[in-house]
């Protein structure tokens, strides 16, 4: 992983669970970023070192481009590569500009099943300088009822970063 122009082996992860993780992931993902100034160089290696520590089923962006959220960097299996507004999980969280768990995503309403194996999923708003919806990060797990507010703090966290990129 290129970190701060220099080769590293990887992340230094320390605690013992979710909370712990976060914690010593967000600054090394600031540290990552800090001196980038390209939005999709940005986006590749924060959805890396992500899935690196997580091992999550699914985690990339999807960036709004016009009428559409158009697929970004991400790790996982083939995605869908365009989500219209208010459609699906990660439309509904770009249209009510809002964090959105869904513990199991067959009773989300319009869920758009890029991957059958997909079971919970998060999606954070990320926000321009004017406060208004650029992106979002998109994660998904095989697992139901998955995600909870300390992954919903950490990623809302972790999308802060990455601001000054829209």
């Amino acid at each position: 992983m290129w970190f701060m122009g220099k080769m590293t082996e990887g992340l230094t992860i320390t605690g013992t669970g979710k909370k712990d993780y976060y914690k010593s992931l967000l600054p090394q993902i600031k540290a990552l970023i800090e001196d980038e100034n390209d939005l999709i160089a940005a986006l590749a290696n924060v959805s890396a070192a992500l899935a690196y520590v997580f091992k999550w089923w699914w985690i990339g962006f999807y960036i709004v481009k016009e009428d559409q959220l158009v697929l970004g960097p991400f790790q996982g299996q083939i995605a869908c590569s365009r989500i219209d507004f208010g459609r699906g999980v990660c439309g509904t969280a770009w249209k009510e500009n809002r964090t959105i768990i869904v513990p199991d995503v067959e009773k989300f309403p319009g869920h758009i099943a890029c991957s059958s194996l997909s079971k919970s999923e998060i999606v954070v708003p990320i926000h321009n300088r004017f406060g208004t919806v650029a992106g979002v990060l998109d994660v998904d797990s095989e697992y139901p009822e998955y995600f909870d507010a300390t992954d919903a703090d950490y990623l809302e966290e972790t999308v802060k970063l990455l601001n000054r990129f829209f």
